[in-house]
Parts: C-alpha cells; sequence; structure tokens
C-alpha cells in the first residue's frame, strides 16, 4: 500500500497536478453542496419574495420578477428609517417598472394615482374611468397629485409650458408627441426615462422615451407654468 501511495504522489507531480490542489476541490465540492437552513420570508406582491437580514439584491438597480430577493432589516425612505415591513407593494411594482431603487419610489400620490387609473380604456373625449384620453388623464393627474389645472388638449397643454430639454426633464413634467398633425399626444415625465400617459392600444400605462415609437415621435417636454388650482 505504501508503494501504491508513493507512485500516486510522483504521478501527481508529474501531471502537474499536486494532492493540495485535489483536497481544495474536495472542500469546495463539499462547501458546494452544504444544505443551507432555509429562512423564513415574507411575501409583499406576487413574483417578489423578501428574506429580511441581509441588503436589497437589485441588480442595475431594478427588482426582476418571479425571483427571490433580499433586503436588510432598515432601509431609507423620505430620509426616516422604516422596516422592510413598512414598505408597500406599490414601492416595490413601480421600482420594478421604472427600474430604479425601491427606496427612490417615494411620491405615494403620484404612484398610487397611476395605480388607481392602471389599465383604464383609451376613449378620445373621455375623462372617466369608463375611458380618458391622453390629455385628461394628464391633467387629472396634475390636478390630482401637484394642484395644477392644465388646460384640455394636448396642444394647449404644449402652449401653456416653459419648455424643457429632455436631459433635464423631472418629475410631474409632461412630455409631447406627434401622433399625427402636430402636438397630439402627451404624458406625464415620472424618472429614469419613463412616463405615464394614456395609450390608444393599452390604456393608462408607462413607456419609455427610449422606445422606437415614442422617441421617433417626441416634440419635447414642458414645465406647467400656469397657476394652481386654489390661487
Amino acid at each position: 500500500m505504501k508503494n501504491l501511495f508513493f507512485v500516486s504522489v510522483a504521478l501527481s507531480i508529474f501531471s502537474g497536478t499536486t494532492l493540495t490542489a485535489k483536497a481544495q476541490s474536495a472542500v469546495n465540492i463539499e462547501q458546494v453542496n452544504a444544505v443551507v437552513p432555509a429562512k423564513k420570508s415574507t411575501k409583499f406582491i406576487e413574483g417578489i419574495e423578501i428574506i429580511a437580514g441581509t441588503k436589497v439584491a437589485v441588480q442595475h438597480g431594478k427588482v426582476k420578477p418571479a425571483e427571490t430577493i433580499t433586503a436588510s432589516p432598515e432601509i431609507t425612505v423620505n430620509n426616516k428609517g422604516l422596516g422592510i415591513e413598512d414598505c408597500t407593494s406599490i414601492q416595490f411594482k413601480y421600482a420594478q417598472l421604472l427600474n430604479m431603487d425601491v427606496e427612490s419610489i417615494t411620491n405615494f400620490t403620484l404612484y398610487n394615482f397611476i395605480e388607481e387609473w392602471w389599465g383604464t380604456a383609451y376613449r378620445y373625449g373621455g375623462a372617466t374611468k369608463k375611458g380618458i384620453d391622453c390629455s385628461a388623464f394628464s391633467g387629472t393627474l396634475l390636478n390630482t397629485v401637484y394642484g395644477f389645472v392644465a388646460s384640455r388638449t394636448a396642444r394647449e397643454q404644449y402652449e401653456a409650458c416653459e419648455k424643457i430639454e429632455k436631459e433635464n426633464l423631472q418629475e410631474g413634467d409632461l412630455v409631447f408627441f406627434k401622433t399625427r398633425r402636430g402636438v397630439s399626444h402627451v404624458g406625464v415625465y415620472l424618472r429614469n426615462g419613463y412616463f405615464t400617459h394614456a395609450s390608444t392600444g393599452n390604456g393608462v400605462t408607462i413607456s419609455n422615451l427610449d422606445e422606437t415609437y415614442y422617441n421617433r415621435r417626441y416634440i419635447g417636454g414642458g414645465k406647467i407654468i400656469i397657476n394652481k388650482a386654489d390661487q
């Protein structure tokens, strides 16, 4: 047996593979195969599961659907330390849709409004949840969330705005498009290139300015400069 052992060592040396490397490989395999005790978790929204005690696993600022993510017991929202249990499904949903960090979703009035109207069908001239057009939706959002009274049509809203370069757009600004003749479509900018609007195909939804359709038809952005409703 000793002779066999020395022969094995010699063969390992000549082949360029050491016993230490083999032993390390065995340890690595054992570590990979080790059973990790399951942790209790809390589900916030469908397809997203939170495990307390570690950092948020967000790739490129985006919470991915249909996977488990982890989060620390304390995150900061509005500069206040809040337990992970205080984060709402709205925050996780719109962090995913806007490709942003969860803690960046702080304007709850805005995102609750979008959630309330989400999927409402497009109807030209409509202004209710039975059907709404783009300018009625943007006007209703501005009034509900920011207290501004906007003009009725997309063209009138465009004329009432202080024009802004695309790279300077901020949450709540308007974005305009030429889908027919002149200014014919409007949405409300969110962040990270995304805007919410009443689209003819999907109703109230969220789209991105870099999408081919909207990128080709983009006219410009603007900030409402008219008086607030209570003035």
